[in-house]
This record gives C-alpha cells, sequence and structure tokens, in this order.
C-alpha cells in the first residue's frame, strides 16, 4: 500500500471581506512570536486592531476590498497537488493560514479525518524568520496532537528554481520599460522585522540577502541593484534602509527608471498591490521618476510550484 501523505501550505492569511480586517488585525497583533506583551497582549490587540483598522480598510478598498493572498495560495495548492499527484495520487495538499481562515486548528481537524503517513509543512516564506515562518511551526505544535511524522521545512530560497521564477518575472517586468534595459535600477523591497531579532539570531535578513545575491548573480549583475525593507511597525527599530526612503534618495541621485521587486513575497497582497504599488509610486512620481514599475509577485508560476514540489521530494 502507497504512502499517504499531507502537505500543508503555510501562509499569512489576509482579509476575505472588508469586514474581516479588525478581526484579521487582532489575530495579527495577539501574535506573541511577533509582539511579546505578557498579560496584556490580547486587550491590547483588541485596541491597536480598532485603531488601525478604519485606515486599512480604506487601503483594500483600493486593491479590491480584500486581500488576494487567499485566491493565490488556493491557486497554488490546486496546482501543486496536481503536479505531485502526476504518476501516483498519494499526496494531498492544504492550506493553513496563521491570521486568517482557514485556520491551523481547523486544517489539524480536518487531516485527523483522514489517515497520513507523513505531514510536510512547507510555508511560503522561502526565507525564514521566527515572525513568519516559525510563528506558523509554534502555531501547529501548540494545536497538533498525533503520531505522525511531521516534516519542517524551514526554508528554501537557494532552490535554483525558485530562483529562476523570480527572474522570469523581472524578464516579464522589463518589457513595461521604453528605455535601454541597462538604465533600469533594480529596488528589491522585502517585508522588516525588528532589528532586536537578528540580534538574537533570526537569519533573515542574511537569506534575503543571499537570494538578493543569487537573483542578480543568475543576471550576471546586469544592473545596478539595492536592498531595502518596508512595512515597519511600531517604535522599535526596524532593518533598514526603509523603502520609501531609499526610493527618495534614489530618485534624487538621478535614477529615473526604478523597478521594484518584492523580494520575501510569493504571493500578491496588499504590501506588493498597496504599499508598493500605489502609496510609493506617489512618493516616487512626486520626486520625478519617470518609469516606476512593480513586479508581480510569483503567484502561479510553474517554475515556483516546481520549485515546490522539489523541495517536498527532497525531504522524501
Amino acid at each position: 500500500m502507497s504512502e499517504k501523505i499531507a502537505v500543508v501550505l503555510l501562509n499569512l492569511g489576509g482579509p476575505d471581506s472588508l469586514e474581516a480586517v479588525q478581526p484579521f488585525l487582532e489575530n495579527l497583533f495577539s501574535d506573541p512570536d511577533i509582539f511579546k506583551i505578557p498579560l496584556i497582549q490580547k486587550p491590547l490587540a483588541r485596541l491597536i486592531a480598532k485603531r488601525r483598522s478604519p485606515k486599512v480598510i480604506e487601503e483594500y478598498k483600493l486593491i479590491g476590498g480584500k486581500s488576494p493572498i487567499g485566491y493565490w495560495t488556493e491557486l497554488q495548492r490546486k496546482l501543486l497537488e496536481e503536479k505531485l499527484n502526476m504518476n501516483d495520487k498519494m499526496f494531498r495538499v492544504f492550506i493553513a493560514m496563521r491570521y486568517w481562515r482557514p485556520f491551523t486548528s481547523d486544517v489539524i481537524s480536518q487531516i485527523k479525518k483522514e489517515k497520513f503517513n507523513k505531514i510536510i509543512l512547507l510555508p511560503l516564506y522561502p526565507q525564514y524568520s521566527i515572525s513568519t515562518t516559525g510563528s506558523s511551526f509554534n502555531e501547529w505544535s501548540r494545536n497538533f496532537k498525533g503520531t505522525e511524522e511531521v516534516i519542517y521545512i524551514e526554508h528554501y530560497y537557494k532552490n535554483e528554481k525558485y530562483i529562476r521564477a523570480i527572474n522570469e518575472n523581472i524578464n516579464q517586468s522589463l518589457q513595461n520599460f521604453n528605455v535601454n534595459k541597462s538604465e533600469i535600477y533594480f529596488l528589491f523591497s522585502a517585508h522588516g522585522i525588528p532589528v532586536s531579532y537578528i540580534k538574537k539570531g533570526d537569519p533573515y535578513q542574511k537569506q534575503i540577502e543571499e537570494t538578493v545575491e543569487l537573483v542578480m548573480s543568475f543576471r550576471n549583475n546586469s544592473n545596478p541593484f539595492s536592498l531595502a525593507y518596508q512595512s515597519k511597525v511600531g517604535p522599535m527599530k526596524w532593518l533598514e534602509p526603509s523603502t520609501e526612503l531609499e526610493i527618495e534618495r534614489l530618485i534624487k541621485e538621478g535614477i529615473k527608471n526604478i523597478l521594484i521587486i518584492p523580494i520575501a513575497f510569493v504571493s500578491d497582497h496588499i504590501e506588493t498591490l498597496y504599499e508598493l504599488d500605489i502609496e510609493y509610486r506617489k512618493v516616487a512620481e512626486n520626486l520625478g521618476v519617470e518609469n516606476y514599475v512593480v513586479m508581480k509577485g510569483l503567484n502561479d508560476s510553474p517554475l515556483f510550484i516546481e520549485a515546490l514540489k522539489e523541495e517536498i521530494w527532497k525531504r522524501l
């Protein structure tokens, strides 16, 4: 009898309606792996979510009234399951979101109804951070009580097909420029995290830097480039430079053509569609940029799906 293997795609999740924005934010700010505020974290998270949600709701209205991350993750799930089962129907692929439906606990209940020999946790975060992959792993551990073998995939940022998928998207993005391709500046933008995490040994910054190096090495360093970080929350010191300030610096130094490359995201969501493509576009245009293009997420990239399949088979 062949093995039955469950693959669980771990992702952030996002509000699937405007009404879901406030509870989504409350779940996010309640995460002890991101915000450690003993005793008062839950009520404080509720207060922060209530105060922030009106602004965030307006942002979601500008990108369609909900997060597209659920759509893209479901499509990735479907494509991966098809790819894994081309020769033998031994895989079932599930989705477990960290801050919105389907929640990890619900997916575990679904998995327990079937008998699997192995469970593979596959984060849709190519680089590891305690604030993303680590948080999802911890949530799994808090909820999973079983004897099945659980395989944890911590990162895959060095996967050649993943790097090729990014470069394929870069090549598609370059078609939006009517200038010599060597004149285009590549600004890689990754989600920031507090510097305190790095000081405690979080490998995220190093892995992001290595990812950028691998992408540019693949291109023989064809274009000038730099790396910046976005989405800072709260008063703590976060990784720098900020994407917004880096955009300002580049344009003031005479850069006219900028390609923004989201390097820590595999699906388009509010931080690519609103923050990068609307908010920071206004900054760039007000400063006189001539061409400002934001690369699309990997989304349904066949090469990216192949990379995920490859990472699963490596562990088997």
